[in-house]
């Protein structure tokens, strides 16, 4: 018995299937995200090339040549490759290592009291004790909004013997006090600093404690809890992220300590010109015109930035794990 085959059905013009629709829908809305997220990122990227990639890219090109004189030296100068002599030059430099350790010093005092007294200013104006909360913020943030060198202008005038109107009523009351000795001149940077930038981490803070769900803090009351026991243990650890934010953004700044002790050098003989390493940094580059030492003394501050940064991160990180309940 004979069978015939029946011929497929033509295929063109056929409309596509509902799945291949949706496929091809979902395709496109991804082409459109990934396009306005590269139209949103681009400005990012070109600021991060421009500003950070390029410069440091140039300091470690530069930090490995340096300028010599042929013969005795009545030659011109001509730029020769130079390896790792810039680098050795700067880590066994006791002048250079001496900024590290006065940077350590001022972070261990800077750090602490900043990342405390902003979190305390802030859960103050959050508890309501405060009156006149915005006029309070406002006068806070103020600083903040002067220029670092401006606030140094004002701070050395008032740590000037003869000008300043503090050391003359100290006088008065029989207190002799030389905010620029050799004992104080680092808490005087560090009062200019907090002075500066006090008001700002508040404001972070404060902002952090308005996400703070209200029914949590109604519960701890509910619970017994007074003011302090709910600021210390139920609003601060909710606000942990943001302590790490700022204790981080404010160990990178402490790191580059400069426009302060530049200011202050001009009337103390107590800050040098390599007094931390910003300072070395300036020094060698504008004033012995040592410019591959300056370029590897920059690198090497680079490092240690991004070392301490990763340390803090990670262990922000590890501690954050182990406090996870376990499943």
């Amino acid at each position: 018995m004979a069978t015939t085959a029946t011929p497929a059905a033509p295929t063109r013009g056929r409309k596509p299937t509902a799945a291949v629709t949706g496929r091809d829908g979902r395709a496109s809305a991804r082409r459109r995200r990934l396009g306005a997220c590269g139209v949103l990122m681009t400005p990012f990227f070109v600021l991060l090339v421009t500003v950070f990639l390029i410069p440091v890219g140039a300091a470690v090109w530069l930090s490995f040549f340096s300028d010599d004189q042929p013969g005795l030296g009545f030659g011109p100068e001509r730029t020769v490759f130079a390896g790792l002599r810039s680098y050795s030059a700067v880590l066994t430099d006791p002048t250079f290592l001496a900024g590290l350790g006065v940077v350590a010093l001022y972070c261990l005092l800077y750090i602490p009291l900043m990342v405390i007294g902003a979190l305390g200013l802030a859960l103050l104006l959050d508890s309501g004790v405060v009156r006149l909360r915005s006029w309070a913020q406002l006068g806070l943030f103020l600083p903040h909004a002067v220029p670092g060198i401006i606030a140094a202008i004002i701070w050395l005038y008032l740590y000037t013997p003869g000008l300043s109107p503090v050391i003359d009523v100290l006088g008065k009351a029989d207190i002799t006090v030389d905010f620029l000795g050799v004992h104080t001149v680092l808490p005087s940077i560090v009062n200019i600093a907090l002075w500066s930038n006090l008001g700002y981490n508040m404001v972070v803070f404060y902002a952090a404690l308005q996400a703070v769900p209200r029914e949590v803090i109604e519960a701890s009351v509910v619970d017994g809890a007074g003011p302090v026991r709910t600021a210390l243990q139920v609003k601060t650890p909710l606000v942990r992220p943001s302590i790490v934010m700022v204790g981080m953004f404010t160990l990178i700044w402490a790191l580059q300590l400069f426009t302060e002790p530049k200011l202050l050098s001009q009337q103390t003989p107590m800050i040098n010109s390599r007094f931390s390493p910003s300072m070395y940094i300036y020094d060698a580059a504008f004033t012995r015109n040592n410019y591959g030492l300056a370029a590897a003394a920059s690198v090497v501050l680079l490092v240690t930035t991004i070392a301490l940064s990763y340390g803090v991160t990670r262990w922000t990180t590890r501690a954050d794990t182990s406090q996870e309940p376990a499943r």
